[in-house]
């Protein structure tokens, strides 16, 4: 059992590790409608082996944003259709009369040495280990058929009495294989040991096809583990995997007897020793895939549903009230994934709180208090932003990294840190409008007049690191960030100049402290943009 579960995660984690941030690229490409939704989740899961990795990988990408939640529901009806193949796959093996260890072993060699092998476009190493995980899934399957005590064995006999208990014993059976798939974490995992144990005779038919609906309710487990420290969009996702297999269950415990006599029906040869694994892999096919086709209608109902389960925990201005840290996934390439959507997601706050202080200064609003609480509520998420960011890249620094990728996430941190100041620099600016507003109200026509060419061009500045944050900054591109940075440079010492000439005739001495204040803070954000731009140089 071991051997099957350590071949099934060094699988899943390899084939994602050489995917990397393709993977996601993939998905978000393979998702335009649901359709199409549902066959990304079969492939998906069908390529990495785990319909827990798929649903952990969905629930993460709506928690970073990549995916909407009609997408999500979409790809999580596929990944239980696609886990259904490794049933399929355990069948075939139960019926081999060769040695797996055959084909296994020279698998596993070809694999390990593949995982020195490199490359700079293609992860050989990430498809190695994934070979080596399919090697030992075929060695833990051999084993695990070997091991199994034959009928009447004491170790097991309890489960055979669950025979003679009627429709109790079917709940019974879902309730094991529910909580036996929640401890392995494997889904694959449950259905090796049903198979196995119904081909030994230790276990009824009907028993080992309830053990399997029991499966597919345990797999929900890990995504709504990651779901627990996630938004409110992947706890809906993590909410409509577990409800779709819950559905899926109950509907056919209703009918129970007669869906089993149609499985029987429909696959080829009664059920003996030699074809009860196919049984029970159509089993678990049919129940998926009908599953799929009675919901796959009904998918926009169903989000509004899940919208309506669990209402949106949003401030003022549409943001939810607290950033809500990333859960940690074992793949590296897909956490970096999440902390650049996010550093794009506080990028954008801090453009947004530079636009609302540019918006204040040219039209003086109403109720500048009531905009200074917009600018603080913004703060306070750009806080716990740095905060839970900083946590999370450090969380990704402990994985196992190559020197590029630790290089990196200390970028990262640094940009994550200065564009934090600029939404410090945007809250002071924010103040300062107040307390000019409480004096004699906002700035003067000359003085917007000199202000707009000099906020404008900060503006654009910001624009222009926005678009970048996410990726390396070029030569030309760090050229162009010099040119900015010297014309604010440039622009603050003349409204300097311009402030202290308005002093000397007379003007009221608070005032021009305002304004030279403004001036300097505004002079702030541009060198935080600057220095973002000199770390995303050095980005690889």
């Amino acid at each position: 059992m071991g051997l099957f579960l350590f071949g099934m995660q060094l699988s899943s984690e390899g084939l994602q590790r050489a995917a990397g941030d393709k993977l996601q690229r993939t998905v978000n490409f393979m998702t335009k409608n649901r359709f199409v939704s549902v066959f990304t989740g079969i492939l998906v899961t069908i390529l990495i082996q785990s319909s827990s990795a798929t649903s952990v990988m969905v629930v993460s990408f709506v928690n970073a944003g990549l995916l909407s939640l009609m997408q999500a529901i979409g790809v999580l009806m596929g990944a239980n259709i696609g886990t259904t193949l490794t049933g399929w796959v355990i069948a075939a093996v139960g019926i081999q009369k060769f040695s797996m260890a055959f084909i296994a072993l020279p698998l596993f060699g070809l694999g390990f040495f593949m995982t020195f092998a490199k490359n700079k476009r293609v992860n050989l190493g990430g498809y190695g280990e994934g070979m080596m995980g399919f090697a030992l899934i075929f060695l833990g399957l051999e084993y695990l058929a070997k091991a199994v005590p034959n009928p009447g064995a004491d170790a097991l006999a309890f489960l055979g009495s669950f025979s003679d208990s009627g429709f109790v014993g079917i709940l019974l059976c879902v309730l094991a294989g529910t909580l036996f798939t929640m401890l392995v974490s494997a889904s694959s995992a449950t259905q090796a040991i049903t198979i196995t144990m119904a081909v030994k005779g230790l276990i009824s038919y009907e028993m080992a096809a309830a053990l399997t609906l029991g499966a597919n309710i345990g797999t929900t487990f890990n995504s709504f583990l990651v779901s627990i420290r996630a938004s409110v969009g992947a706890k809906r996702a993590a909410l409509a995997h577990i409800l779709f297999n819950c559905f899926g269950a109950i509907w056919v415990l209703f009918v129970f007897k007669p869906f089993v006599q149609l499985v029987d029906f429909i696959t080829p040869g009664a059920v003996s020793v030699t074809t009860i694994g196919a049984h029970l892999a159509m089993f678990h096919t049919l129940f998926n895939a009908i599953n799929t086709v009675v919901l796959l209608p009904l998918m926009a109902l169903y989000a509004r549903v899940l919208n309506l389960m669990i209402p949106d925990k949003v401030g003022p201005e549409g943001r939810e009230k607290a950033y809500v840290p990333k859960a940690l996934v074992p793949i590296t390439e897909l956490n970096l994934v999440q902390a650049r959507i996010d550093i794009v997601q506080l990028a954008g706050l801090a453009q947004e709180m530079y636009e609302r202080f540019m918006r204040n200064l040219t039209n003086p609003p109403k109720d500048m208090a009531k905009e200074l609480e917009a600018f603080a509520a913004a703060e306070l998420y750009a806080d716990s932003m740095l905060e839970g960011l900083s946590r999370f890249l450090l969380e990704i620094a402990e994985q196992d990294l190559g020197d590029r990728t630790r290089e990196n996430i200390g970028i990262m941190l640094r940009v994550v840190t200065d564009l934090e100041n600029i939404t410090d620099s945007c809250y002071n600016l924010g103040l300062l409008l107040d307390r000019s507003a409480k004096k004699k109200g906002l700035f003067d026509k000359e003085e917007l007049k000199n202000l707009e060419p000099y906020t404008a061009l900060v503006r654009e500045f910001l624009d222009f690191v926005g678009k970048n944050v996410d990726k390396p900054m070029s030569g030309s591109g760090l050229a162009q960030a010099l040119k900015f940075e010297q014309s604010v440079d440039a622009s603050r010492l003349d409204l300097k100049r311009l402030a202290r000439r308005r002093l000397k005739a007379g003007a009221e001495v608070r005032s021009e402290l305002i304004f030279i204040d403004l001036v300097r803070h505004v002079e702030k954000i541009g060198d935080f943009a600057f220095s973002i731009s000199e770390s995303l140089r050095d980005l690889r």
